[in-house]
């Protein structure tokens, strides 16, 4: 009987945890999901996506340029993100960046990406914390993918990514009115501190 009395403790404590770890992550999500979108955009103008990415070239390093302000990246500098091949297909994601100060702790956040749209290979679902997914769709791309635009259909979430920590003045405007004749609120976007180039 004691041992089972042990055995029971112990099984009720690791249960607590594993639901307390679960609690976090799920008022994690809950607090994104009531965050405001940042943008006025009408529910009933469509976002539209690029017409086509090629995922091989898409794949790589990309530097976050600006961002609108959401829970998960509060206090992060020189945020990259990089895309690779997993052997099942789907796409693997790390996330990076440092809180608090360009020389700040390191963060990294592991997670992948299925194609939601085969057709364009434009609108993407992305896990960090399985089953949760977002939206993640490519509205605007370089020719030359050099430059990225994401962002998803409530307007809550915005980036503006591209392959080098810094881009000049003139694509930063030009970026910024492509947004604009989007419909999103650009006054809103946090420029991200990268490290120079």
């Amino acid at each position: 009987m004691p041992h089972n009395a042990t055995f029971l403790r112990q099984s009720t404590r690791n249960s607590a945890g594993i639901l307390a770890k679960i609690a976090v992550v799920l008022a994690a999500f809950a607090l994104a999901a009531c965050e405001q979108p940042p943008v006025n955009r009408d529910p009933a103008r469509p976002l539209e996506t690029v017409p086509k990415v090629e995922l091989e070239r898409y794949l790589g390093r990309w530097y976050e340029i600006a961002r609108y302000d959401h829970s998960f990246e509060r206090g992060c500098f020189a945020v990259t993100a990089t895309y690779s091949k997993n052997a099942d297909g789907s796409i693997k994601v790390v996330n990076r960046c440092r809180k608090g100060a360009l020389d700040g702790p390191e963060d990294v956040a592991d997670g992948s990406a299925t194609i939601a749209d085969p057709t364009t290979n434009a609108k993407l679902a992305v896990t960090f914390f399985w089953p949760f997914s977002g939206d993640y769709w490519i509205i605007g791309l370089a020719d030359d993918y050099s430059w990225a635009l994401v962002g998803e259909p409530s307007g809550r979430y915005l980036w503006i990514l591209a392959r080098t920590p810094q881009i000049g003045p003139e694509l930063r405007a030009d970026l910024v009115a492509k947004l604009q004749a989007k419909g999103y609120n650009t006054d809103a976007l946090i420029w991200v501190q990268q490290p120079a180039n």
